[in-house]
Formats: C-alpha cells, sequence, structure tokens
C-alpha cells in the first residue's frame, strides 16, 4: 500500500505547472522517460505505433497535440498511483544533474518537493555528489522522536509507536528529577523496539533472553550483523566497526541500569549517577531504538 497520498502528489503535479516546471528539463521527453521506463516495450495508445516511444514522438514532436504536462495523467505510467518507490524516483529524475545544470533552480525545486512530501513523512535527500554534482534520492523520513510521534496510525500499530514515544517523553522528563529511572527506561526501550521488530515480522523470541541477546538476535533478523557487510562494500571497515559498537552500547546500559538504574531495589545510602550520565544513557538508547525500528520499516 503507497503512503505518498494521492493528495500529495496532486499537489506537487499542481506545484509544478504553476511554477511552469519543465519536468524533462533540458531533455527531450522521451530521452527523459527512457532514463526510468522501458519505452519500447510498453504499449502504444495510438494503433499507428508499435510502442509508447513512436507514440510519444507523434504527439509530443510530430503533432504536439498533447498538452505539456500529460505524463501526468498518462494510464501508463500512472503516477498518481504508482509504488512509492517510482514515484520518488521520477522527482529524482527532474532534478539530475543531467536533467538540470542551475544549482538554484534544483534548491527550489527540491524544498517544493520536500515541503509536500513531508506531510507523508517523506523526503528527497541529497545521496552522493560526483563531479560537485548531487545526486538525490527518495527515503521514509523516520529519524528522530517527531517523527515517531507523527507516524500514522499504521506504523503506531506495527510498532507500537506511541509506546515507544511516551517511554521517551518519561525518560527525558526524569533526567533531571530521577536520573536512575531516567536510565531504567533507556533499556526497557531497546527492548520494546526489538520485541516489536520480532512481533511485526512473526518471528518468535526468547522471552528470557537478556538484552544482548536479544539485540545481537535482532541485528540478525535485520541483517545489520558484520558478517552481512561484504568486502566490497565502500567504507566496509567503518560499517562493522559501527554495526559491532551496537552491541557495546547495549551492553553499556544495561550494566548501567543495572547498578544505577530503577530495576533493583537500593539501600539507604545508595547514591545514584548525574543527569548528565543519564542523559548519555538516555541518547544513546533514544538514537539506537528509533534506528532499529526505521531500519525494519524501510526493509519491509
Amino acid at each position: 500500500m503507497n503512503k505518498i497520498s494521492k493528495i500529495t502528489r496532486r499537489d506537487i503535479f499542481d506545484a509544478i505547472k504553476i511554477e511552469e516546471i519543465w519536468w524533462a528539463g533540458k531533455l527531450d521527453e522521451t530521452e527523459f522517460l527512457s532514463r526510468l521506463y522501458d519505452l519500447d516495450n510498453m504499449k502504444s495508445n495510438d494503433a499507428r505505433f508499435s510502442n509508447a516511444a513512436g507514440d510519444i514522438w507523434q504527439h509530443r514532436v510530430n503533432n504536439n497535440d498533447w498538452e505539456e504536462y500529460w505524463i501526468f495523467s498518462d494510464e501508463r505510467f500512472d503516477l498518481l498511483n504508482c509504488d512509492d518507490a517510482i514515484f520518488l524516483n521520477f522527482l529524482c529524475q527532474m532534478i539530475h544533474p543531467v536533467v538540470i545544470l542551475d544549482a538554484n533552480e534544483v534548491d527550489k525545486i527540491l524544498k517544493m518537493f520536500n515541503d509536500k512530501l513531508c506531510h507523508d513523512e517523506f523526503e528527497i535527500f541529497e545521496a552522493t555528489r560526483t563531479s560537485n554534482r548531487p545526486f538525490f534520492s527518495g527515503r521514509l523520513k523516520f529519524t528522530g522522536k517527531a517523527s515517531i510521534e507523527k507516524k500514522g496510525d499504521e506504523i503506531k500499530n506495527i510498532f507500537n509507536a506511541n509506546y515507544v514515544s511516551q517511554q521517551i517523553n518519561l525518560m527525558e522528563s526524569s533526567i533531571e528529577s530521577s536520573p536512575y529511572q531516567a536510565i531504567g527506561i533507556a533499556k526497557e526501550l531497546i527492548e520494546t523496539a526489538c520485541k516489536s521488530i520480532f512481533r511485526d515480522r512473526q518471528e518468535d523470541y526468547d522471552k528470557n533472553w537478556e538484552l544482548s541477546r536479544l539485540m545481537r538476535e535482532t541485528t540478525k533478523l535485520l541483517r545489520l550483523t558484520p558478517d552481512h557487510i561484504s568486502d566490497e562494500a565502500k567504507a566496509a571497515k567503518s560499517i562493522r566497526q559501527i554495526l559491532g559498537s551496537l552491541s557495546a552500547v547495549v551492553q553499556g546500559i544495561s550494566e548501567v541500569r543495572n547498578e544505577y538504574g530503577s530495576g533493583h531495589g537500593k539501600d539507604s545510602d545508595f547514591k545514584g549517577l548525574q543527569p548528565r550520565h543519564a542523559k548519555l544513557a538516555v541518547g544513546a538508547a533514544s538514537t539506537l531504538a528509533i534506528y532499529l525500528l526505521e531500519t525494519h520499516e524501510i526493509r519491509k
């Protein structure tokens, strides 16, 4: 099911027309669309031609009897209903360096796209840069607490994100007044994220697993373990180091929780850590939990 609504797509089409943005840029329309579709094997709506390439040439070059923004309503491309990835790829091609050279124009169009896409929690971002030219890709925005809180009912049900959000809020509000409670909830947050992923994927987990084991099994389920990073992958060594450190973060939070958190009774002489220590545990747990949920959603 698509998550970029028809309302958002129509808003983008309307904005392109109002701003008089030429969707094919400096390319001709067939050349532009050939970067995305196999026009030679796509049907023609004109009986005189065997494929869409001939059809488009006839009505946009030879006769020029189609309106300029015909692409937004052509059922063969179906941009109003096509898969989100296809729709985002079309938009990314509109600001590809081969299509448009003016950096200011690219920035203007990119901002317009993202202003519309943000309502459905999507964005177009600079994925890489070659010869000082940006190349773009589209993705689901799910990178922080605010994003979790704004997710639709479907995502909330899948991840129980409302509860996750409550945990984050409670952790943050407890940092100054009850650092030990914030540290205890930090551990619970990671457990919640991991178990939500297992449930959504209809995979079993052992309720007796300690947090480190639960985290390790979750990274395997998401194929995040260092073994899944090939030697050919760019910056493979760095990726392995980052992923390998996840277990150390979890182990550290677990140990701090056991010694200073809210999960165990304390004697009368107990002195907890300072708020700055709680901030470290809370920040690490929040970032890790959101990263796991984001990865799970994208890879679904």
